[in-house]
């Protein structure tokens, strides 16, 4: 609509009107429609009359009648982030090294957390989540004739078409396909709660479908804070619009943005209902796990989040501005699933990092490292239901011929596996999804379809940093130690117990693991006195425990003995 006295203004230029064309400038067509994509993130069509939300179709509520309610927090490493300096390979700790003299991370400050693998001392915040069985590192993560530009790279990552080469790709990502048919009514009948939430808005299509983008995007963690906070999308101040022609315009068309869609009132809601419980550090990615945890806590119904850290295209000064990035990471992600302990939701929430790719194994002039390949993929949470190092890491001793890793493991195997085993996607559709790329499961601890997954090699153990082991305590002969009698019984065929005769009292550990070798959890971990014992393993156990094979170990004086136990 235009004002009707607009033919009397004659704009003219002028020191006054900076602040005019400023804000001409700064509302070019691209950055309008990506800010009106800030309330629908496409789907408000002003051209098409879309103007006004309507309650949610049956079709529409697929997701809240999903067969799951886990919920899946995707988080991008922008820049490309350095595989050896976030998984250090132990075991070709002398080929690692001798390609980085002046950027490797010393023996005394790498956290051992198997004999294998190890990551370095500033990302100490994983430790007690490794102890807790929340935290799975997959090795060599990539693709074939994997891409090492910055936008080619994030757009195979978000859309999974290994044929996208510079400007051309296919414009629709893994997840927005996945709601696309979740949702395919989703411009006139949109979901109670956004389908997605997702922080930095540059250049990810991950959520991108053929008619929309089906996130609620924010540009960074102040915008969505703001949203949070107040229910208002866009500040109506008068004093915003004054000193431009087009004000009045704005104001109608951001009011229309705030009361079409009323995504920011929902959000507003479940923000006040939760409460942090953890205080976290002040950064950019602290604040945007805290907020997703505010969130999360005051029952949004959002099931998958994007959130983003940038810095990690590290071709100078790797060693500090690596370490300050990984500490945040570590730090903020123990203080999310601290928090979301509190309200028992830290077992319904995987987290799972992604980069467009990883570095090369020599280090460059300049004290850092250029654009790579194959990289670790991380991931956080209790239904990880063990910790471990999985798959095959790429060897050292034989890079392509610029220094590459290769992969080792395909990321549309994770994508695949995220979507069928822990949003409970049909296979078919999974495959659909993934550009009829074959379902190839990784076992990451969680099942839904309930098929046997392929055999895959894991590495796991006890934390220890390397360089600084502790003596082992030894206030006992340790030929005693011999003497201790153990052995599963069966006294009812529900019920596995550990039979266990000891010569003396000592703090006693037992870990129970699958045949996969994943910590599936602690079954008894306090002093046992002189004497016998008989240990419920199922009534010790925090979770239910599928049937089969499974392998205790007990650990008395850092001496361990293990035996398999059957669970009906």
């Amino acid at each position: 609509m235009c004002d009707t006295h607009h033919n009397e203004i004659t704009p003219h230029k002028g020191i006054e009107h900076e602040g005019h064309d400023s804000e001409h400038k700064k509302w070019s067509r691209r950055s309008f429609m990506q800010a009106l994509g800030i309330a629908g993130s496409g789907s408000m069509m002003l051209g098409s009359n879309f103007l006004t939300a309507s309650a949610p179709s049956p079709l529409t509520s697929a997701i809240a009648d999903a067969e799951t309610d886990n919920i899946l927090i995707l988080i991008r490493l922008s820049g490309g982030n350095d595989g050896l300096s976030t998984v250090i390979p132990i075991e070709q700790y002398d080929a690692y090294a001798n390609a980085r003299p002046n950027i490797y991370i010393p023996e005394s400050k790498i956290l051992k957390l198997t004999d294998e693998f190890g990551v370095p001392s500033y990302m100490n915040a994983v430790q007690p989540m490794w102890e807790e069985g929340q935290f799975k590192a997959v090795h060599g993560v990539g693709y074939e004739g994997q891409s090492l530009s910055h936008f080619t790279g994030t757009d195979i990552m978000s859309n999974t078409d290994l044929a996208s080469t510079g400007f051309s790709g296919l414009n629709t990502g893994w997840m927005g396909r996945h709601f696309e048919n979740c949702f395919p009514d989703y411009l006139i009948n949109p979901p109670a709660a956004p389908a997605a939430i997702q922080i930095g808005q540059f250049g990810s299509l991950v959520f991108q479908g053929e008619e929309t983008n089906y996130a609620f995007v924010t540009s960074n963690i102040d915008q969505l804070e703001e949203i949070a906070e107040s229910g208002v999308r866009y500040g109506l101040d008068d004093t915003l619009f004054n000193d431009c022609m087009y004000g009045d315009q704005l104001k109608f068309l951001r009011g229309v943005a705030n009361t079409t869609y009323e995504y920011s009132g929902i959000i507003h809601e479940a923000w006040s209902r939760g409460q942090n419980q953890v205080e976290y550090q002040d950064n950019s990615f602290a604040r945007q796990l805290a907020l997703l945890a505010r969130l999360i806590k005051g029952n949004l119904g959002t099931k998958v989040f994007m959130i983003s850290m940038g810095g990690f295209d590290t071709h100078g000064n790797q060693p500090q501005n690596h370490a300050r990035l990984m500490t945040n990471l570590s730090v903020a992600i123990d203080n999310f699933y601290d928090d979301l302990g509190f309200t028992e939701q830290d077992d319904k929430v995987l987290s799972m990092t992604f980069s467009e790719f990883g570095r090369r194994i020599f280090e460059n002039g300049s004290n850092g490292t250029d654009h790579g390949k194959a990289a670790p993929t991380l991931f956080f949470g209790s239904g990880l239901n063990g910790s471990a190092f999985v798959g095959e890491h790429p060897t050292l001793e034989d890079p392509d011929g610029r220094g590459n890793l290769e992969y080792t493991m395909d990321f549309r195997d994770l994508y695949a596996t995220v979507l069928a085993e822990w949003l409970c996607v049909d296979i078919p559709l999974v495959e659909q999804h993934l550009l009829d790329h074959p379902y190839a499961p990784v076992n990451l601890g969680f099942n839904c379809s309930g098929i046997d997954f392929p055999d895959i090699a894991y590495s796991d153990g006890d934390v220890t940093p390397v360089g600084n082991e502790p003596t082992e305590p030894t206030p006992y002969d340790p030929s005693l130690l011999d003497a201790i009698v153990h052995k599963p019984y069966y006294p009812t065929n529900e019920n596995p117990h550990i039979y266990i005769e000891m010569p003396f009292s000592a703090h006693v550990d037992i870990q129970l693991f699958n045949i996969l070798g994943q910590n599936v959890g602690t079954v008894y971990n306090e002093m046992m006195l002189e004497g016998t014992a008989e240990i419920n393993i199922r009534e010790r156990m925090p979770k239910h425990l599928a049937a089969g094979k499974y392998i205790y170990r007990i650990d008395v004086q850092n001496q361990k003995m293990a035996k398999s136990v059957m669970v009906a």
